[in-house]
């Protein structure tokens, strides 16, 4: 009889799940191991955090989804450990795995350049507890506001600040201001959409910056006509409780802004586990591949997706962490080891750059494909159409599909739950006094 080999791939992401679907057919055992039991899609973590979808609207449990693939075995487990040369992983629950081939696609964490104590002020959003905690905090504002009598608290209470000039900043300070101009002036009486300060701060010159320039201009534009402050060249030296303090740089003097509620959309890095590899890895903590995405040394690892950096033949800057890199990379190295299983070849990965987009608000958004540059309206309508073919099955798309034309006709926001934090007698009238820790 013969014996399969045993693949194991760690990480459910767009990544590792796109690997375990694409090796059905292949004749090896797959095992995947998630820490957290669901597929989630990223793309739409802030219409979570910003009320506009329920967290099971854009997650599917990873059993559900790789129920019919009888070649899998899914593990609720954390991997805290890899013996490369023992080709074992260490699992925080269970007695450990070994491998034949191992996929790392664990993905990535928030990065806060060397100031992980702000963590506590200013949320990053990479998971669904981070889209829930912010969601409560900008909800929970709102609500501290309705009921303060003291002008400069109320201020406070009302200002948001996004810290990131990236897609997750863009879109986050739009859905906010979008928040607090379609909803505030329905659901409360005391306070109004104007009483309402957004700003998004960026350390480069402009926002969008992977994006054309023009494109970046034109999102700026949108943002400035929704409400949202815009500053570019903002580079933020200290957050705490009550708000932030931007640099002096270039004659202007530190500026202190207060607010109560900070998010963070300034960076990632890849996760804790690829230092596990011990290999050479990048200033963003990801690991560097060979041009078949494998360890060199080490045919038998690949690291996908955040987790790796991926330099093109010929080429001198990465490819960029987004799911359509981690998704072809998955089927790419399961491509790979089935060859290797059948003695032939390995091939040399090569990225199809499907094009960029952002949504900014509300029938407004930029898409960048090749040549071709799309604002407004028709690029909104093609960020909409994407994102739900790419949700995760039929039942996930009917409700996002049914939820943003319902939002989009009522201009209201269906997920308006504050969860994920307690009030309890005697504490105070609201936790954003003190942050969670």
């Amino acid at each position: 009889m013969t014996i399969r080999k045993h693949v194991v791939i760690v990480g459910g992401g767009f990544g590792g799940l796109s690997a375990a679907k694409a090796l059905a057919k292949a004749a090896v055992r797959v095992t995947l191991v998630d820490r957290s039991n669901h597929h989630l899609f990223q793309p739409l973590l802030y219409q979570v955090a910003m009320a506009g979808l329920s967290p099971a609207e854009i997650a599917a449990p990873l059993r559900e989804i790789l129920r019919r693939q009888e070649n899998v075995t899914v593990l609720l487990d954390e991997v805290v450990g890899i013996d490369v040369a023992g080709k074992r992983l260490s699992l925080r629950e269970g007695s450990g795995l070994e491998y034949d081939y191992l996929i790392v696609g664990s993905g990535a964490r928030t990065n806060y350049f060397g100031h992980d104590d702000w963590a506590t002020h200013a949320p990053g959003l990479k998971d669904l507890d981070d889209a829930v905690e912010i969601r409560r905090r900008v909800l929970l504002a709102f609500e501290a506001a309705e009921r303060e009598d003291d002008e400069l608290r109320r201020r406070e209470l009302l200002t948001f600040i996004v810290i990131g000039g990236g897609p997750t900043g863009v879109e986050l300070a739009g859905a906010i201001a979008e928040l607090a101009a379609f909803v505030l002036n329905r659901d409360f009486r005391r306070i109004r959409s104007d009483m309402t300060r957004v700003l998004l701060l960026e350390g480069g010159p402009r926002i969008l910056a992977s994006f054309d320039a023009s494109l970046s201009e034109e999102a700026e534009r949108a943002l400035r006509k929704m409400g949202v402050e815009v500053r570019t060249g903002a580079l933020v030296t200290s957050i705490d409780a009550r708000g932030l303090v931007i640099g002096e740089q270039d004659d202007v003097p530190s500026e202190r802004v207060a607010a109560s509620t900070v998010l963070w959309g300034a960076g990632v890095r890849a996760s804790a586990l690829v230092a596990a590899l011990g290999v050479t890895c990048d200033r963003m903590g990801r690991a560097i591949v060979a041009q078949d995405c494998s360890l060199p040394g080490h045919a038998e690892v690949f690291v996908i997706g955040d987790a790796a950096c991926f330099i093109p033949a010929g080429k001198d800057q990465p490819l960029p962490g987004v799911s359509p890199t981690a998704m072809q990379q998955g089927r790419f190295v399961a491509r790979q080891i089935v060859r290797s299983v059948d003695g032939q070849p390995r091939e040399e990965f090569a990225y199809v750059d499907k094009g960029s987009m952002a949504t900014i608000g509300r029938k407004r958004a930029v898409v960048e494909v090749g040549k071709l540059r799309l604002t407004g309206l028709l690029a909104w309508i093609i960020w909409l159409a994407v994102h739900i073919f790419y949700l995760i099955d039929f039942r996930n798309r009917l409700a996002v599909m049914l939820q943003w034309a319902w939002s989009y006709v009522t201009y209201k926001r269906g997920a308006r739950l504050i969860t994920g934090g307690r009030l309890e007698p005697g504490a105070p009238a609201t936790t954003l006094d003190v942050p969670p820790t």
